[in-house]
This record gives C-alpha cells, sequence and structure tokens, in this order.
C-alpha cells in the first residue's frame, strides 16, 4: 500500500475522509506519512541488512530502483548508499 486510496479502501473510508482526518489530527498530509514511513523503513534496511538497494527498492514496491534512490534522496537529503557507508 503506497498511497492514501489504498489506505482509505482498506478502512473502508472515503479517501476525502481519510485525507481531511488525518491533517486536521497531525497537521501533515496522508502522503507525507505514508513517505516519511517508506523511507523510515529503507533506512532501517539499509542500516540492518546487507541486502542491495535494488532489492530494498523492490521489496518496498519500486518499481525501478532509480525511483527508489531519487525517492529517498528527496525525503532524507542522502542516498541510499550514503545512509549505509555513515555507520561504517
Amino acid at each position: 500500500m503506497k498511497s492514501p486510496a489504498d489506505y482509505a479502501h482498506a478502512l473502508s473510508v472515503h479517501i476525502n475522509h481519510l485525507n481531511r482526518s488525518v491533517k486536521e489530527a497531525t497537521g501533515k498530509t496522508t502522503s507525507t506519512h505514508i513517505a516519511n514511513r517508506v523511507a523510515q523503513e529503507a533506512k532501517a534496511l539499509l542500516l540492518h541488512t546487507n541486502w542491495n538497494v535494488s532489492d530494498i527498492a523492490y521489496s518496498l514496491g519500486f518499481e525501478y530502483p532509480s525511483y527508489f534512490t531519487n525517492f529517498f534522496k528527496k525525503q532524507t537529503g542522502m542516498s541510499p548508499n550514503q545512509v549505509r557507508s555513515s555507520t561504517v
């Protein structure tokens, strides 16, 4: 599940209701919460597994590793390889 629509469907609520409720309760959009959670999971996989970046990208539902790298860099300000090498 990577989109607000996926979560709305799983919760059996209209997407507008989900988006409004999440924004009202947290001050952040549903999409922001999803992106933060995916980035957090990616960071954990980078730090605690020896999976290569492509395997992590695919496991998180990205069609192409380059999309994952761009997403991760936008979310964290660092490339996946920079995160991984920062713990060495």
